[in-house]
C-alpha cells in the first residue's frame, strides 16, 4: 500500500460526508494484498472482531537494534478491511516502543472513526490495535 497515515488524515479530512469516508476506506482496503488461505489461521485471527480479521506480524531488528514491526493483515468485510489498512498503515515500519508510544486514541479522534462506527466495528478496531501493542510488547521483551 502506497498510502500513509499523513495522506489519509488529510483525505478524511478533505472528505465532509462520511459516506464518501466510507467509501474512501473501502477502496484503501482494496489497496492492501489479500492473504494467502494458509495465513487465514485460527492463530492469526484478530479476536473481538465481529467480521473476520487476520492480522501478520514480523519482527526485525532495526538499524539500532530495537526491534522493528510490520504488519499484514486482511477482513471478509469491506469497511473493516479499511480499518485493517489504516492500522497497518500507521505503524508499519515503527519500533515496538514507538507503537506503545503511539496516541492511537488521538489520531482516531482527527479521523472521527470513534463517533461514526458502530460499536462492534469499534470494538474491532481496539481489538486489532490490542493485539499489535501485545506483539510490541512481545517483542521488546524479546529484545
Amino acid at each position: 500500500m502506497t498510502t500513509d497515515i499523513t495522506e489519509i488524515l488529510e483525505t478524511f479530512e478533505f472528505l465532509d460526508d462520511w459516506e464518501d469516508r466510507y467509501k474512501y476506506l473501502i477502496d484503501i482496503g482494496r489497496e492492501l494484498p489479500e492473504l494467502p488461505e494458509e495465513e487465514r489461521t485460527e492463530a492469526n485471527k484478530v479476536r473481538g472482531c465481529v467480521s473476520q480479521v487476520w492480522l501478520i506480524t514480523s519482527v526485525e531488528d532495526g538499524p539500532d537494534g530495537a526491534p522493528v514491526l510490520t504488519f499484514r493483515g486482511d477482513s471478509d468485510a469491506l469497511i473493516v478491511q479499511g480499518l485493517v489498512a489504516v492500522v497497518t498503515t500507521l505503524f508499519n515500519g515503527k519500533t515496538a516502543q514507538e507503537i506503545l508510544n503511539t496516541d492511537v486514541e488521538g489520531i482516531f479522534d482527527k479521523l472521527g472513526l470513534q463517533e461514526h462506527l458502530t460499536p462492534q466495528r469499534s470494538n474491532g478496531l481496539k481489538s486489532m490495535v490490542g493485539r499489535i501493542r501485545s506483539d510490541a510488547e512481545a517483542a521488546l521483551a524479546a529484545a
